[in-house]
């Protein structure tokens, strides 16, 4: 396999899948300089890792009631990504609503226990989307995964880093290009060019508040709370344009 594909393609792709998924894809073993920015471009391939498995699930015929199988894919959807992305939205949601100056705020996004205001925020979200999951399409599931892991790389491009030496601003400057022709082939699905609009909005309304929370940078924690509200920004959408 020629050298130059490995670098530009294979591993910043593997990297994607590895630092987004918990699925059993090889992991490179040293992360080179700028790897993290070349692999948000392939942010859409664990999109489509995530989204199959549970468009799968609500796929499958099933015996089982409506709200028993919407947990079950739920529970999927969060343990193929290792939680990563809803602990990003409890952690930012910590931070941001706290009364605090900006400094004190961002001190607060570095700190691993979970308060009251990510607690709540943790809970609501999960009903909400328990509640989405119950009557979404399979297709529903597939393109929010993929539209909401597409589509952040515009908050992560138009808004600064909070912290320069973090791998989220390692991650940043990804290749657009890239990342729209992984994505293009969701466009085709039912409803596919309203998810992609749900989720860039989304994305940069989470982002552009968290921003004014934090002094006008955000972090690896925004950008996980800037998917999750983007895929139940899509689930909804979706459900309401039917």
């Amino acid at each position: 396999m020629p050298s130059g594909f490995r670098a530009s393609v294979l591993r910043p792709a593997l990297l994607a899948l590895t630092f987004l998924t918990t699925f059993p894809f090889p992991v490179a073993m040293e992360i080179r300089d700028g790897e993290f920015a070349r692999a948000s471009g392939f942010y859409p391939l664990a999109g489509w890792a995530v989204g199959g498995l549970t468009a799968a699930l609500l796929w499958l015929p099933l015996p089982i009631p409506v709200g028993v199988r919407a947990a079950l894919v739920l529970a999927a959807w969060l343990a193929a990504t290792g939680l990563l992305h809803f602990d990003g939205l409890v952690d930012s949601a910590d931070a941001v609503f706290a009364m605090k100056s900006p400094e004190r705020r961002l001190e607060i996004l570095r700190d691993v226990h979970v308060g009251a205001f990510g607690l709540a925020t943790g809970v609501l979200t999960l009903l909400v989307w328990w509640s989405l999951l119950a009557s979404a399409r399979p297709t529903d599931a597939l393109l929010a995964a993929v539209a909401a892991r597409t589509m952040l790389l515009a908050p992560m491009n138009v808004f600064p880093a909070a912290r320069v030496e973090s791998i989220g601003a390692r991650s940043r400057e990804g290749n657009w290009s890239v990342a729209v022709l992984l994505a293009a082939p969701a466009l085709l699905l039912p409803g596919g060019p309203l998810a992609f609009v749900a989720a860039l909005v989304a994305a940069l309304l989470v982002a552009r508040f968290c921003a004014s929370r934090l002094g006008g940078g955000i972090n690896g924690d925004v950008y996980g709370a800037c998917v999750t509200v983007a895929e139940l920004g899509v689930l909804l959408a979706l459900q309401w344009g039917r």
